[in-house]
């Protein structure tokens, strides 16, 4: 069978501030500068799903994509979008960094991918700032043993 990869593109504007309760006041704005600001600041954010597997030959497609758009929708961008990431319980203990997001989204969907596999999720920040990640993979292949799209 021919293998495949499908990205789609997401967005949500959310909010947050860069700050570490492990860092002093001082190596707060040392290390993040204007984005330690104690008002936050916010971002249009864009994610990036990439799920791969097998096409399937009747349909062409490797997952199936209304499914995947759902599943986004109700567990990234109702969760994220127009809110304050550090006001969100899986930043209690961690800063609200890109890199954090995007190991956060990933966890969130890894699992509950309808078809195929999860490959890498990518968050664009801001113009310059760009997150990727592709962690470990599901803890069963979802779609195994179900028919492709």
């Amino acid at each position: 069978m021919s293998h495949a990869s499908v990205t789609r593109r997401y967005q949500f504007a959310a909010a947050h501030r860069l700050h570490s309760e492990h860092l002093s006041a001082e190596e707060n704005r040392v290390m993040f500068g204007k984005c330690n600001n104690p008002n936050g600041h916010g971002h249009n954010y864009v994610v990036l799903v990439t799920v791969g597997g097998a096409i399937n030959p009747e349909t062409g497609l490797v997952t199936d994509l209304e499914s995947l758009d759902r599943l986004v929708q109700e567990t990234i961008v109702s969760r994220f979008d127009h809110q304050d990431l550090n006001g969100d319980p899986a930043f209690a203990a961690a800063t609200t960094t890109g890199e954090n997001l995007v190991q956060l989204i990933w966890e969130l969907l890894v699992d509950r991918i309808p078809v195929g596999r999860l490959e890498k999720i990518g968050v664009v920040e801001t113009r310059d700032n760009y997150f990727e990640y592709a962690g470990p993979a599901a803890k069963q292949e979802c779609g195994a043993g179900r028919d492709a799209v």
